[in-house]
């Protein structure tokens, strides 16, 4: 049974016996509240009691941080823990200090947690690029506002501190960073950092906090070059010399995004059917892709066979490593064309395709590898439509390298 013998007296000291006391040894107020001198004349408070049979002594604290007031206060919420709840006070005491020190080990920063969420998924994503992108944007954008603060408080109003300068004026740019946070704050609630709802959920919350994207202004769009200046710019390409010249002009003439053309491996090139097969790991739409090559594609390949080579048909400076993917800007920079993206040519071929050509929409498009309808991929699946490409890529590479009719 847990008992507690207490003094009879209580309250026997006085606040300038306390202040006076320098003789080593035990100073009792009553109750079991002690007042401690050490021989160096140190004071400390401590509170004596009897549990289950034996004696029991806790430290309250110095003298020099507790009152003699607050002592005696201190003193009676544990004499009740004792009596009332038959709790241990040092018991007590050791464990709450013990699940502080989990909870601070649990405690992370946005900014850690947003590394290791990054790590975790980078494995999974189609291109260095994309990988690139979390660290970039999140270190311009939200780290400034609440990246060194404990992830278990970013709360609505430092989401909205992060996203309202950005909103208005890169609104394709904010709404990236806005699902970021919200990811990494997810991922962080499943691994038990945080709790309760996700601050930065647009259905329900932001929504009504922040205007539409559609309503703040027209997506942004990469900056595309106008098929009238496309020869032009592609004799001065072909001038240039380097792997990022030729994967450049090989992205032209293929029509493909930057990733699928960086990491491009000869095992997915048939030479002899002139055929270039994505597989689906490494589309946007996680779907293969055929890729038809045309007589121009294909001397620019041979031209890079001519040379060593590891898996990936546009080599980078470290060995066995594809090509950087600032490679192609790094070119069109040198060129005086900075204002340019690798992206933009993608809307330069769709251009001239509607304005220059009589190829339907649906061709173009499963060119550029959007989805379409289901009545075009059923074509698509059984061949007539990407001979229908076939056509359509290699009058774009006459165009594009001035070798046929404008």
């Amino acid at each position: 049974m847990w008992t507690a013998r207490l003094s009879r007296s209580v309250e026997r000291l006085t606040a300038l016996q306390v202040k006076r006391a320098s003789a080593p040894g035990l100073l009792s107020d009553g109750r079991g509240l002690c007042l401690r001198v050490g021989k160096g004349g140190a004071k400390s408070w401590v509170l004596r009691y009897m549990l289950d049979g034996r004696a029991r002594e806790m430290g309250l604290g110095s003298y020099y941080d507790l009152t003699l007031a607050e002592a005696r206060e201190r003193a009676r919420g544990l004499r009740k823990l004792v009596k009332e709840h038959r709790i241990d006070p040092i018991d007590d005491r050791r464990a709450r200090r013990s699940a502080e020190r989990i909870e601070r080990a649990k405690v992370m920063t946005f900014r850690q947690c947003a590394e290791a969420y990054v790590a975790a998924h980078e494995a999974g994503w189609r291109n260095r690029k994309h990988a690139a992108q979390w660290p970039s944007t999140l270190s311009a954008f939200v780290y400034p506002h609440f990246g060194a603060l404990p992830v278990q408080t970013v709360d609505t109003a430092l989401v909205m501190k992060a996203l309202e300068p950005i909103w208005l004026k890169k609104p394709e740019t904010a709404g990236r960073v806005r699902g970021r946070i919200e990811s990494v704050l997810d991922w962080a609630a499943a691994r038990g950092y945080r709790g309760g709802e996700n601050p930065a959920r647009w259905r329900g919350h932001l929504e009504n906090l922040l205007p539409k994207r559609s309503k703040v202004r027209q997506v942004e769009h990469h900056a595309a070059l106008p098929y009238t200046e496309l020869g032009a710019f592609m004799a001065e390409l072909r001038q240039q010399t380097g792997v990022g010249a030729a994967a450049l002009e090989f992205a032209i003439l293929t029509a493909t995004r930057t990733g699928e053309v960086l990491g491009a491996r000869w095992g997915e090139i048939n030479m002899a059917e002139q055929v270039w097969t994505i597989p689906a790991g490494r589309m946007k739409a996680a779907r293969e892709h055929r890729v038809p090559l045309s007589d121009q594609v294909l001397r620019i390949l041979e031209r890079k066979r001519q040379v060593p080579q590891g898996d990936y048909v546009f080599l980078g400076a470290r060995a066995g490593r594809p090509l950087s993917n600032m490679a192609m800007t790094m070119t069109m920079r040198r060129m005086g064309r900075g204002d340019l993206t690798t992206h933009g040519f993608r809307s330069t071929f769709r251009d001239w395709a509607a304005e220059r050509t009589n190829f339907s929409r649906e061709v173009a498009e499963m060119a550029l590898a959007h989805t379409v309808s289901d009545k075009v991929e059923a074509a698509y699946r059984r061949g007539d439509l990407f001979e229908k490409r076939r056509q359509l890529m290699a009058a774009w590479a006459r165009y594009a390298t001035n070798r046929g009719p404008r």
